[in-house]
């Protein structure tokens, strides 16, 4: 599924146009239309933790987000092995609003509980 970029992604301002693949359950694979070499795992935040946050104004105008909104919250996880080192990007969540294929990114603010590099073990049950 092709998704145009409405706010851009830090770091990664020339990028239009994404594509958002399936892993599995909790994994998804987005790739750059423009270029496949820009490619970042998404996990799905909700299977790991409780997580929430306020999505402002003025990206819910560029999402065009209503209450009937279908959203998709993602969030970067940067793969490592074992699995359980990888780390997640929870400070700068992906939003998808998988009605009309528009995606941002937006960045939490400093006084956030959430971490821009949390190791995925430290949320797995021992």
């Amino acid at each position: 599924m092709k998704f145009n970029i409405c706010v851009p992604f830090l770091g990664f301002e020339n990028v239009k146009e994404v594509e958002l693949e399936k892993i599995d359950d909790v994994f998804m694979k987005m790739t750059s239309c423009e270029d496949e070499r820009i490619s970042f795992t998404l996990i799905d935040p909700f299977v790991l933790r409780e997580y929430d946050f306020e999505v402002p104004r003025g990206v819910k105008e560029k999402l065009e987000i209503d209450k009937n909104s279908n959203l998709l919250i993602l969030n970067i996880v940067l793969i490592q092995t074992p699995i359980e080192s990888s780390v997640v990007n929870f400070i700068g969540p992906l939003i998808f609003n998988t009605d009309n294929k528009k995606v941002a990114q937006i960045i939490l603010g400093e006084s956030t509980k959430y971490g821009v590099a949390e190791k995925i073990s430290s949320f797995l049950k021992k």
